[in-house]
């Protein structure tokens, strides 16, 4: 019986793997396909996860006689992998296995120039690093990519793949630090048999998804910006589906993405007063709720700062993989435990945002990861909320990157006083305006 396909394509191949990696997004995880279809998988991953997009070119070093099994694999950089078992088995002489070098030498190198013409490698020393593939069978070109992986400092290897032979996820467990799989299978013919729609991959189509990855400026206007923007948004994370609204006039110097504390939502006249402020400021924002309705109502949800911060990066990889963000900063405007979301997120490795301004924030949520957070932040408290300014005092003395304290006289926790939130509404603007810079080319 013919087997009813695992995939419509591989981008649904690449959203139904993403979940399975979302505990590494506190990680700051690079993810790099491998070409050409393990692009098409890693870039809706890289997206899901709030990373950026690379990739590790390999080839695969086939049986002369019978090119779809490897006998091994190379990489760049140097990188080799033979199957001494296959080579045996096959009768591939040690001069054939050079003839077959030597080819897929001259076509690595010919796909290197091509993918780093317009995409420089992100720097893998010390990060956490996902290796994606569209499927695993013999598991060679994922050994190969890991040693790259491994030569350029990689501190954690994660080779992940939507379908993989179990033979493969055996082999595997044994060179990187965690296999991750959709669907173990022990009976493996061709990876496009996993797949409705198997189309070969282009390399016009690898660069492409490469500069998406990135957020490289695609379809601006006549200077260069993609503004004005002024809509409801639906960003998918990980784990759910969020709604937003994304304002950006034209000519803004960068986004400010609202991280809504205490299960307020998008609507919170409070944060849209602020957002309008900002808006006159000439600064997109982004007010998104973290939460689903359903969530909001949860305390204990309402308090999760680590379900917040990963929501909030998720976020924040939608909004740099849209048009209207590319070569513009990022910022963070967090409110009461959004702000300790704000600043978990702004501490994540890989994750540039320019500033953040926490408003009657709980930064002792935040925990140990304050500390590693060095991103310009403005603390504005109440002067009538004496527990939420020595928590924010606390926390500063606990960071070492610019920050600066703002207290509103008279004002309590939710700034209602008379003129109170247009005091906030300013410290913001000027802080963000301050730190933001049109001309960023995002991470």
């Amino acid at each position: 019986m013919e087997r009813e396909p695992f995939f419509v394509d591989r981008a649904a191949a690449g959203r139904a793997l993403a979940p399975r990696l979302a505990h590494l997004v506190r990680s700051g995880p690079v993810v790099a396909g491998l070409p050409r279809g393990g692009v098409a998988v890693a870039l809706p991953v890289a997206r899901a996860l709030g990373a950026p997009l690379d990739v590790i070119v390999v080839r695969k070093l086939g049986v002369p006689w019978q090119p779809e099994l490897a006998m091994g694999a190379l990489g760049e950089g140097g990188a080799r992998y033979v199957d001494l078992a296959v080579m045996r088995a096959a009768g591939v002489t040690s001069d054939e296995l050079d003839g077959v070098v030597a080819g897929e030498l001259r076509e690595l190198d010919r796909r290197l120039s091509r993918y780093r013409a317009s995409c420089s490698p992100v720097p893998l020393a010390g990060r956490t690093v996902v290796v994606v593939d569209d499927g695993i069978a013999t598991g060679s070109t994922a050994v190969a990519a890991v040693q790259v992986a491994r030569a350029q400092g990689a501190a954690r290897i994660v080779v992940a793949a939507p379908v993989a032979a179990a033979t493969a996820v055996a082999a595997l467990g044994r060179v990187a630090d965690e296999v991750v799989t959709s669907h173990i299978v022990r009976s493996f013919g061709g990876i496009g048999q996993f797949y409705g729609d198997f189309t070969p991959v282009t390399d016009d189509e690898v660069v492409a998804m490469l500069e998406a990855g990135r957020c490289l400026p695609v379809a601006t206007g006549p200077e260069g910006d993609t503004g004005p923007v002024d809509t409801d948004v639906v960003v998918d994370t990980v784990d759910a589906r969020l709604e937003g609204h994304l304002h950006v006039p034209a000519g803004a110097r960068g986004i400010v993405v609202f991280a809504h504390g205490s299960g307020s939502s998008r609507f919170s006249p409070r944060n849209r007063s602020v957002a309008d402020s900002l808006g006159r400021a000439g600064l997109g924002t982004l007010l998104v709720d973290l939460l689903t309705p359903d969530e909001a109502a949860s305390r204990a949800r309402v308090f999760d700062i680590e379900l917040l911060t990963d929501r909030l990066l998720g976020v924040t990889a939608w909004l740099r993989s849209r048009p209207v963000a590319c070569r513009r900063d990022i910022a963070y405007f967090g409110a009461s435990t959004g702000a300790a979301a704000a600043l978990r997120a702004a501490a994540v490795p890989g994750n540039t945002v320019a500033a953040v301004v926490a408003r009657g924030g709980r930064p002792d949520l935040a925990g140990d990861r304050i500390a590693a957070a060095r991103v310009p932040t403005l603390f504005v408290v109440g002067g009538a909320d004496p527990d939420v300014l020595a928590l924010n005092r606390m926390a500063m003395a606990r960071m070492t990157g610019e920050r600066r304290l703002a207290v509103v006289p008279g004002a309590g926790h939710l700034f209602e006083e008379p003129g109170a939130l247009d005091q906030v509404a300013d410290l913001a603007a000027a802080w963000f305006v301050d730190h933001l810079h049109a001309t960023h080319q995002a991470a």
